[in-house]
């Protein structure tokens, strides 16, 4: 058992200007660059440390969320590790992914994932975008879905195709509701698919992003990226307020599907780019392949993936950790730890020994 825990130096509050140059098929010219947003910080205050900290009592007499872990990148691998959570779908299963921006994006591959889904017979579902590209109109969205093959594994549903159903957000300071796609009750279990990378605004995405964002409408999208100001636009959000509506429209998510009972997540840390899925046209990985982990709780998940991250730092993870700090992006962990989306202390098993 360990608690882990990624530390930063130094991080940067990103202004609105920016926000736009996620998901619009547009690449980072748009958004400053990690060099630019840290070339007046000594190199020396720029490194990061993962620290071990001691358990207390109280954590100690605490159940500790499991994070199973293998490095084996196939389908059979993504089985095994599926499998060891022990988490048994119910009722009609949704299985939550990224569709990919075209061109160019790094989504999931339906071959690496079909296996999967097919065993817990799943619906692929997916909500349309709320800035642009190739995915925010519905009938587009249903065309990339199957131009990148995942029409061809399973049913693929658009969630918002008829609008939004709000539910409750409970112990947020931004939100207090989210706005998922009308059909998100239609399923009774969720299956989130979430391929672990970098992020032009959040700085990372994994489990908390594809709860949140992901599964937001388009009004709800709107919603988290301005902490609650606005359905119609996303743009003027302040930085961590965004970060901070991420975690609890996640927690609502998490909340409504009984907290594990009824979703479970899987990581995929391959083709570890700094950019998100929703950029067509991504940076080209620095980082080497990593493994699949799941758990069924999202923070420990991400944060296991964060770790493993930071433990590459000084090697070919800089460039992700560096666009992890220069949005501030652990903020996100820090505050669904907070109201009570997961935890950030975990127990890692690897499924491989």
């Amino acid at each position: 058992m360990r608690r882990k825990t990624a530390v930063p130096f130094i991080v940067f509050s990103l202004t609105a200007a920016f926000l736009s140059g996620c998901g619009n098929g547009q690449n980072n010219a748009s958004i400053p660059t990690d060099e630019s947003a840290s070339s007046d910080i000594p190199e020396s205050s720029q490194q990061n440390t993962v620290t071990e900290e001691p358990f207390t009592e109280a954590e100690e007499a605490a159940e500790v969320p499991v994070v199973y872990m293998t490095t084996d990148i196939s389908p059979v691998g993504l089985m095994a590790v599926y499998e060891a959570m022990g988490w048994t779908p119910a009722g009609n299963v949704a299985v939550k992914l990224s569709t990919g921006e075209p061109p160019a994006s790094n989504y999931l591959d339906p071959d690496l994932i079909a296996d999967l889904v097919q065993s817990v017979n799943g619906t692929i579902v997916e909500c349309n975008t709320a800035y642009g590209g190739s995915r925010a109109e519905t009938a587009m969205h249903y065309q990339v879905a199957e131009d990148h093959g995942f029409t061809a594994i399973a049913d693929f549903q658009i969630l918002d195709e008829d609008g939004s159903m709000s539910i409750p957000v409970e112990g947020g300071i931004r939100l207090t509701e989210n706005l998922v796609g009308a059909a998100f009750d239609d399923y009774d279990s969720y299956l989130v698919l979430s391929h672990f990378k970098g992020h032009a605004m959040a700085g990372f995405g994994g489990a908390i992003k594809n709860i949140s964002i992901g599964l937001g409408s388009s009004e709800g999208k709107c919603l988290i990226h301005t902490a609650g100001e606005s359905s119609t636009s996303f743009m003027g959000g302040d930085q961590d307020a965004f970060l901070e509506s991420m975690g609890e429209a996640g927690k609502a998510v998490s909340d409504y599907l009984g907290n594990g009972e009824r979703i479970a997540y899987v990581n995929v840390m391959n083709r570890l780019s700094i950019d998100c899925d929703c950029d067509g046209n991504p940076a080209e990985p620095d980082m080497h392949d990593i493994g699949i982990l799941a758990s069924t709780d999202p923070v420990a998940l991400d944060q296991a993936c964060i770790d493993l991250v930071y433990e590459q730092q000084d090697g070919d993870g800089a460039s992700l950790v560096n666009r992890i700090e220069s949005r501030n992006g652990l903020h996100t962990l820090e505050h669904a730890e907070e109201i009570g989306l997961g935890s950030r202390t975990y127990e890692l098993v690897s499924i491989d020994e």
